[in-house]
């Protein structure tokens, strides 16, 4: 069982991806009226999604920042909608303070945060609303990410980086049982560090959180394929059921049947495996 606060559910679990954005790299546009968007969560939910997550700005490399209010129109109608209609928790997928308040205000009960609580005033939001947060490593900033990536050592690196802010975050007054960490894959690394990550994802266990994973339809699966970000289910399955295998407690998706299917039949294996 996976706890964060007030919210509980069982792993490993799957988190539905839902943009109403114009330029997210995979569904960009798609669910951009609330009637589309609605309609997609509610059939995540039916997949098996134990959790949405929102977003209202895209974070893929290059993409045009969106300004408070613009981002607070795209999200708040939809998030108020979901909480009302399903009976799931809701996540926001932000880093601005003012849409975590304003989300968390119509029932969002989880801050999923690319920047991990560094934006100004992020913190100081995230303390006084004491709702579940996941923090997540980025090198660089979503624009520039991707320009020329460097680590040392990626896993050390990633690791190092998550423990300082979770302990900044306890210090600050951020309840430790409210926190869940997230490696970032994709955000400010080749397709190198990517499958390192993976590889070595056990070591962030050692952090003593949850550890969210998104990798569905990434760059670095079209690197391993050489197929397009439409065609990458098949690459995604393997990717999530191996992260799952190696410590990750919740998979964020676009693909949540697929997923949600893969995942029960790894965990099945996995609890069969822990008795002989």
């Amino acid at each position: 069982m996976i706890r964060l606060g007030s919210i509980e559910f069982e792993r490993p679990a799957v988190m539905g991806v839902l943009n109403v954005t114009p330029d997210s790299f995979s569904d960009g546009g798609r669910f951009a009226s609330l009637d589309d968007a609605l309609r997609q969560a509610e059939q995540m939910a039916k997949d098996g999604a134990a959790i949405i997550d929102v977003g209202g700005e895209s974070t893929r490399p290059g993409a045009a920042a969106v300004d408070d209010q613009q981002e607070l129109e795209r999200v708040l109608p939809v998030i108020a909608a979901l909480c009302t209609n399903l009976d799931i928790p809701v996540s926001v997928d932000t880093s601005k303070p003012v849409v975590m308040r304003e989300a968390v205000a119509v029932g969002a009960t989880l801050i999923n945060d690319v920047c991990a609580l560094q934006a100004e005033g992020a913190m100081q939001a995230a303390v006084e609303l004491q709702q579940p947060v996941c923090l997540m490593h980025m090198q660089g900033l979503p624009r520039t990410m991707q320009d020329n990536p460097h680590y040392d050592d990626v896993i050390a690196d990633v690791t190092d980086f998550l423990a300082a802010r979770m302990a900044e975050c306890v210090a600050a007054g951020l309840g430790e049982d409210l926190i869940m960490v997230d490696p970032g894959f994709g955000f400010g690394k080749t397709v190198t560090h990517n499958i390192e990550l993976l590889g070595n994802l056990r070591q962030l266990q050692a952090l003593g959180r949850p550890i969210l994973i998104g990798v569905s339809r990434k760059s670095t699966l079209g690197a391993l394929t050489g197929r397009a970000v439409d065609d990458r289910l098949a690459a995604g399955i393997a990717a999530a059921a191996l992260a799952v295998d190696r410590g990750a407690d919740v998979v964020r998706t676009h693909d949540v049947a697929a997923t949600v299917d893969a995942l029960k039949v790894a965990q099945a294996i996995g609890e069969k495996d822990k008795r002989l």
